[in-house]
């Protein structure tokens, strides 16, 4: 609008101006003075036309710009943003999840209680017991991890982690538990059951059974341990729930929810 009526005030003042100026038209013949008044008066005709014109086709584009930014706001307003990891996040995350820090405690820490048990008592209860039962959960938790993120690139399941927008002790265990056999899927990140989730614990049980475990287990054992093993990650989930939150902690690094540039937290719904 304020580009049209600039236009209409240089096309003013051009009109103006040459009415203003009657002694050049004096100066000229008779005939070229008759043909600049007929081409002064015309265009004087069709100046209000055009400046209408123009200025009714501005309006136009202002109101459609207007109806078009409030038909696109609530949308905007009401849809989730999700923003599905790259490969080269997965790959990072895949990486710490398996060989960091957090496996190997887990390995340790289970090893200790098996040694207590003496669990499987073949191993004894000695050093080099220990370390077989070291080697034994890690190597379970390290194929049941690879099983979890290959078949989460084939379903389509975002397997990281996202701590959950609601408040309250409750509600946020009940997210960590349930997102156990849930993950996100497609472009969308829309939750649901999550097949990668629930078989990739009794992969890595069954690996390491038939694997290096005695001759005496077999299925059932494998199913034991695999529930131990889905134990344990409904554990990391509460654990990377309420202890992941801060910045510079250690939880916080092993999903990209914090320190891997994912979305916040509001859109965890």
């Amino acid at each position: 609008m304020f580009r049209a009526s600039k236009n209409r005030f240089e096309t003013t003042s051009t009109v103006a101006a040459f009415f203003q100026v009657p002694r050049r038209i004096r100066n000229l013949s008779a005939p070229a003075a008759k043909a600049r008044l007929a081409v002064l008066a015309i265009s004087s005709l069709f100046v209000p036309i055009v400046f209408s014109e123009s200025s009714a086709a501005q309006s136009a584009v202002l109101e459609a710009n207007d109806s078009s930014i409030s038909a696109t706001a609530p949308m905007l307003q009401n849809q989730e943003i999700y923003i599905r990891p790259t490969h080269r996040v997965i790959a990072g995350n895949y990486a710490f999840d398996t060989f960091g820090p957090y496996p190997i405690s887990g390995a340790v820490l289970a090893a200790g209680i098996n040694q207590l048990d003496n669990s499987p008592p073949e191993w004894n209860q000695d050093a080099a017991g220990f370390g077989k039962r070291v080697g034994s959960n890690f190597g379970i938790a390290a194929i049941g991890t690879t099983t979890r993120y290959s078949l989460a690139e084939v379903f389509r399941e975002d397997a990281m982690y996202y701590r959950c927008a609601c408040t309250g002790v409750i509600h946020r265990t009940s997210h960590a538990v349930f997102s156990t056999v849930t993950a996100r899927h497609g472009s969308d990140g829309h939750r649901a059951f999550s097949i990668s989730a629930l078989v990739a614990p009794y992969v890595g049980a069954a690996a390491g059974v038939y694997a290096w475990y005695p001759e005496r287990y077999g299925v059932k054992d494998a199913f034991r341990i695999g529930n131990y093993s889905l134990l344990t990650e409904v554990g990391g989930n509460i654990a990377l729930e309420f202890f992941a939150s801060k910045p510079h902690s250690l939880l916080s690094r092993m999903h990209m929810k914090s320190m891997r540039g994912a979305p916040e937290p509001g859109w965890n719904k």
